[in-house]
């Protein structure tokens, strides 16, 4: 009996505790049993409780929770910046004359800066044509340069004489017959071809936007060749018949065409004047005779792009803003002529 009760007493003391609390006090059920025999049967529920708990932690698996980093832990990448979009605007930049560019040593006056237009990025084509308004530099005509880089003579007359080897640095230029000196009727349509050709795309390099400005021709002709696509002076010529627009062609003389850098150049200088021509005539400018006249000049013996001499007109031609307005369309075409955009 005795046996029964401690069994029983076992029984409830795991079913209160899980087999390590204290047992429930049911007086009916001990009210036989010892203390010392119910101390021993605590002590042995409580024992084996334990060595279960032991073996489940042993058995168990250990699951170990993914750490989850905290907001300060967490790296947030910098903002990425967006650039500003560039503006649709026509833009400008003085440049100067670089003393180390090629034949930079035969030019005498060259203190003077151009402006290098750049076209809208809406419109911009990437190619950039000179402008040059021919003459207007102050005293120019007092000082002289090499004709020809390697110090040959001219092959052709005009201003300065046939088997010259130096010329005027820049010479004055005539004056129309109306006493508008020539410097000024160039420079006004300049002006406006200038702004033509920025509406067309082509950034536009101006050696002159002033009355005077201290850079020579091989000055002029050198930026042209490291800043411009192409160059193109614009001049009136010195005859009074009003006879049209023609541009100077390189002379058919054998040594002067394998003369270097003509030998590299002359025949994209014709045919970037034939296409100006097309141009001209197309707007309805007069053209004279076929349209070119040979002629051995400082611009194009230095020329590494092509290069005219534009004569527009004559001393008696009507330079009056419509009609040079009209010329600036007939350029812009030719242009566009030549480099098929």
């Amino acid at each position: 009996m005795k046996r029964k009760m401690i069994a029983l007493f076992l029984a409830a003391s795991l079913a209160a505790c899980g087999g390590c609390g204290t047992a429930r006090n049911d007086s009916d059920a001990l009210s036989s049993v010892s203390y010392s025999e119910r101390t021993a049967v605590s002590e042995a529920s409580c024992a084996s409780s334990a060595g279960e708990s032991a073996s489940a932690a042993q058995t168990a698996p250990v699951s170990v929770a993914a750490e989850t980093p905290t907001p300060a832990q967490t790296e947030t990448p910098p903002p990425t910046e967006t650039p500003a979009p560039e503006s649709d605007e026509v833009t400008s930049e003085t440049v100067a004359f670089d003393p180390n560019w090629t034949y930079a040593g035969n030019s005498q006056i060259h203190a003077g800066t151009a402006v290098l237009y750049t076209a809208k990025p809406s419109l911009r084509k990437n190619i950039t044509v000179c402008v040059n308004a021919g003459h207007g530099t102050e005293g120019g005509e007092n000082v002289y340069t090499l004709c020809h880089p390697d110090g040959s003579a001219k092959v052709t007359g005009g201003s300065t004489a046939a088997g010259s080897t130096y010329a005027m640095a820049v010479a004055g230029g005539t004056t129309l017959l109306d006493g508008t000196p020539e410097r000024s009727a160039t420079l006004s349509l300049a002006l406006l071809l200038k702004n033509k050709l920025l509406d067309a795309g082509y950034n536009v390099l101006m050696i002159r936007e002033t009355d005077d400005v201290q850079l020579d021709n091989i000055a002029r002709t050198l930026m042209a060749n490291n800043l411009a696509d192409c160059h193109i002076a614009i001049h009136y010529d010195s005859t009074d018949s009003d006879k049209g627009a023609f541009y100077m062609s390189v002379p058919d003389n054998a040594a002067y065409r394998a003369m270097e850098p003509v030998a590299s150049t002359w025949e994209n200088d014709d045919l970037l004047g034939d296409s100006v021509i097309r141009g001209l005539s197309a707007v309805g400018v007069k053209i004279y005779s076929s349209g070119s006249l040979e002629a051995d000049l400082t611009q194009t013996s230095y020329s590494t792009v092509p290069s005219i001499d534009l004569e527009v007109g004559d001393r008696a031609s009507d330079h009056s803003e419509n009609v040079q307005s009209t010329i600036a369309d007939g350029i812009v075409q030719g242009v566009t002529n030549y480099f098929g955009q």
